[in-house]
């Protein structure tokens, strides 16, 4: 009875606590129906190590397994040293206008790389049958996106049953709880299966599965791992036959899932899955369900929590998450665009945690041993994208697997940049995967792209600017600087004008008529604001830490020498070097608008020729797309300061998938509003993420800009949460009306405060100063590019902007500071 009276306390405590914390108490998926045997319908949990896709079947309930070094293959290389030897005849080849012919000599130079990338795979399958729950009444699913848990939840012969699932962080195991509301009613079989080479084994109330990945492209499978399922009952009788467990008539059951691998790094697969696999189980079998629940749901709001969002409610909110997705883009629903915006969120802290790897095209959701592009790393957009939230929506600890990636893909690159290149520094290429291959994958037509780590070493910088922690930037410094170097070995003069560029390279999977079909090029416009911005990063880097001040200048006057941006004869960015762009390609990629989102190369104050031009491009490109490309284009959009067209965006890709009519048609989202290219890529969720919050607050162009871009559908709301780059936070910002109504700013750093507001506002005891001139503070310094080059037959109209007011005021470290209207 005492014990009895503790657990009916703890549980009253969980259940004030949850309350406590609790936003809205409406960010939930929910639905009427279980997901049957469609993935896109299941419901995702992750702690960034352990994941799970839980469909809520009554009679048959599948619980997908996931852990994210579970790949195929193992350490491995894919560079081609035939290439090097080519490589004068080929930039050759290309400054002649022979970019076909360029494109052929790389091809047969590379075709000796038959490894493309490993395979990111599943575990297997968690399976729990529940004989005569084949008719059932009141059924109910959810995922709750403030406790990170999915439950199910409906009745038989009047019994209500209750199953919860949730990972762990602090336990590091999968939960699965099965109650009922009576007594000795519960009872089910559970086995493990999995597509891998294994053995599964049962015995008592625990059944083992170990297994290894599979070969793939002629490298061996060396992932070993361990899966164990062990099963705490209250009540009931259990029994084993044919590798499951059979329990009957429990009161209620909790299961631990323990997951663990042979894999240490990159390099190294020297671990013990087994016994790694039993310590996590039997350290987490020793604490009840609601210690295990207490631990995880505090673990999880640390992060979530940082973030709160009100745009209001409408009756909408009623109805199940699938029918608000399909009324969403001719509705009024605007509590929808909050919900999407937190399960970004959600979707980053479930799949991109401290200490393990970055989340991958499927985040770390995956049911095939061969998924599209196979899950892995596409780092010409994809992968960056993932990443877009973190820092603005206050994830800043998910971005460390991203930032550890880069560090390791700066050792494995090395060799790729003398190798393939005769450079120094590091490179990689448009994809790579958990061994950190760098060499070209998928052919000359996609492949053939050297600056993947220049991409992802903005996202390096990036956490810089928003922290100003310098043992940080000591620490990631060798790798920023690698990849100035390689730019630096491998940029070339280029005839015409004596730019220097990147030859060869593409812009993005996209190919202009004038190259017959190549897409192999020099000096694209993608490429030169990449290196730019890369020794402009640098350059400041090297400044902070007092560093490499001889290098810097080598950057400074290499950088003075790329080629400027360009405005063609259609009035748009100029996509390659040449003005050979199609004012009707509607390609998914928009490659050459970097400058745009998320660098701050183009500017409606600084560059306002570029910023129309760069819209031109933008509406000639169209808006309905894959469902990442439209998480692209709410972000650009947003820079536009466009509100209603972003939000139109927003609408488009919260379509149901396969509704959307286009160039790239299909692209949307699905029931469990996971994004479709289609198929299923998790980036397009962390895009629109990204996008919403660009919407309300910008601080990459020399001040933190407040409503920039607020669609007239959102005329009242709040945020707080916010991160701004000089370790500035918005602890709240609200708006009535279409006007700012009050800000509170949260100054980590000190120093000069920047501010643009769409309204004149005031602050108490203060006078607010007009700003001019450049923002001192060094964390919104603007680099200014070269002057744009800009064609006769170009017809530019000025950009139309909404008027704003520019404040500036100084903060000390630590202090809150609160300005209103």
């Amino acid at each position: 009875m005492i014990v009895r009276n503790k657990i009916i306390i703890i549980w009253v405590l969980i259940s004030l606590s949850c309350n406590a914390f609790s936003q809205s108490g409406n960010l939930k998926l929910w639905y009427r129906a279980p997901a049957e045997k469609v993935w896109e319908a299941a419901l995702p949990v992750g702690n960034g190590r352990l994941a799970a896709m839980v469909f809520g079947n009554p009679a048959n309930e599948y619980i997908k397994l996931n852990e994210g070094t579970v790949w195929s293959g193992g350490p491995s290389r894919n560079d081609s040293g035939e290439f090097l030897e080519s490589l004068p005849e080929v930039r050759k080849l290309i400054f002649e206008g022979k970019n076909l012919e360029a494109s052929k000599l790389i091809g047969q130079k590379i075709k000796s790389i038959k490894n493309n990338g490993m395979k990111f795979q599943p575990v297997g399958d968690f399976n729990l049958s529940f004989p005569g729950h084949e008719t059932y009444s009141d059924y109910y699913r959810e995922l709750d996106l403030e406790k990170a848990i999915a439950k199910t939840s409906y009745t038989v012969n009047g019994v209500k049953f209750t199953r919860e699932v949730f990972v762990s962080t602090p336990d590091q195991v999968i939960i699965v709880r099965l109650t009922s509301n009576k007594r000795a009613s519960l009872s089910f079989t559970a086995n493990l299966l999995s597509q891998h080479t294994s053995t599964v084994t049962a015995q008592g109330n625990e059944i083992d599965l170990s297994g290894i990945t599979s070969d793939h492209e002629g490298v061996k499978g060396m992932v070993k791992f361990k899966t164990i399922a062990k099963i705490k009952t209250e009540g009931g009788s259990v029994s084993v036959g044919n590798k499951a467990i059979t329990i009957s008539k429990a009161n209620a059951a909790t299961i631990y899932i323990s997951v663990a691998t042979n894999f240490v790094n990159y390099k190294n697969l020297s671990a013990d899955e087994n016994k790694l696999a039993k310590d996590y189980l039997n350290k987490a079998f020793t604490k009840s369900y609601p210690q295990l629940l207490t631990s995880h749901i505090a673990a999880y709001q640390k992060y979530f929590n940082r973030v709160k969002f009100n745009l209001g409610t409408t009756d909408s909110i009623k109805n199940p998450t699938d029918i608000r997705l399909k009324d969403f883009s001719k509705g009024n629903d605007p509590q929808f665009v909050t919900l999407y915006f937190q399960l970004g969120r959600y979707l980053l802290i479930s799949s991109s945690q401290p200490g393990g790897q970055p989340a991958n095209l499927q985040g770390i959701w995956n049911d095939k041993m061969s998924p599209p592009w196979d899950s892995k790393y596409t780092i010409n957009i994809n992968t960056e994208m993932n990443y877009w939230p973190a820092e603005v929506t206050n994830l800043t600890e998910m971005h460390e697997p991203l930032v550890q990636m880069v560090k390791e893909l700066s050792e494995t690159g090395k060799e790729t940049a003398r190798v393939m290149y005769g450079a120094e520094g590091w490179a990689t290429h448009h994809n790579t995967d958990i061994w950190r291959i760098s060499g070209p994958v998928d052919g000359v037509y996609h492949g053939m792209w050297p600056m993947g780590g220049v991409w992802l070493s903005r996202h390096v910088w990036d956490k810089y600017t928003y922290s100003g922690d310098k043992k940080y930037l000591q620490s990631v410094y060798p790798s920023l600087k690698g990849a100035a170097q390689f730019c630096l070995s491998i940029l070339i003069e280029e005839p015409t004008n004596k730019w220097l560029v990147i030859s060869p390279s593409m812009s993005p999977e996209n190919a202009p008529k004038a190259y017959n079909g190549a897409s192999t090029s020099a000096g694209t416009t993608m490429d030169n604001q990449l290196v730019f911005e890369l020794f402009s990063n640098v350059i400041h880097a090297s400044e902070v830490l007092g560093a490499d001040k001889e290098f810097a200048a080598q950057l400074v006057a290499a950088r003075k020498r790329l080629a400027p941006m360009q405005v063609g004869k259609y009035s748009q960015l100029q996509e390659w070097l040449q003005d050979v762009d199609n004012p009707t390609d509607q390609h998914r990629h928009v490659s050459h608008l970097f400058g745009l989102f998320p660098s701050n190369q183009i500017s409606p104050y600084r560059t306002p020729e570029l910023f129309s031009a760069a819209q031109n491009t933008l509406v000639a490109r169209g808006d309905i797309s894959t469902g990442w490309s439209m998480g692209w284009k709410v972000n650009l959009w947003a820079r536009l300061q466009d509100g209603n067209h972003a939000f139109k965006l927003i609408k488009d890709q919260l379509t149901p998938a396969g509704l959307n009519k286009g160039a790239n048609s299909g692209g949307g989202t699905y029931p469990n509003l996971f994004d479709a290219h289609p198929p299923f890529q998790i980036d397009g969720n962390f895009g629109c993420t990204s996008g919403i919050a660009e919407m309300l607050m910008q601080s990459q162009d020399g001040a933190i800009h407040l409503l920039p871009a607020l669609p007239d559908d959102w005329k009242n709301g709040n945020i707080s949460g916010l991160r701004a780059k000089g370790g500035f936070e918005i602890v709240d910002l609200a708006w009535k009306d279409g006007k700012l109504n009050k800000v509170i700013i949260k100054s980590a750093l000190g120093g000069n405060c920047r501010i643009r507001v769409p309204n004149a506002i005031k602050m108490k005891n203060t006078a607010l100063k007009v700003a001019t001139g450049s923002n001192p503070n060094f964390y919104f310094q603007v680099d200014n590019t070269a002057q744009a080059i800009v064609s006769d037959q170009a017809k530019l109209n000025p950009p139309k902007l909404k008027e704003t007011v520019l404040y500036d005021f100084a903060t000390q470290p630590g202090k809150t500071y609160t300005l209103y209207y």
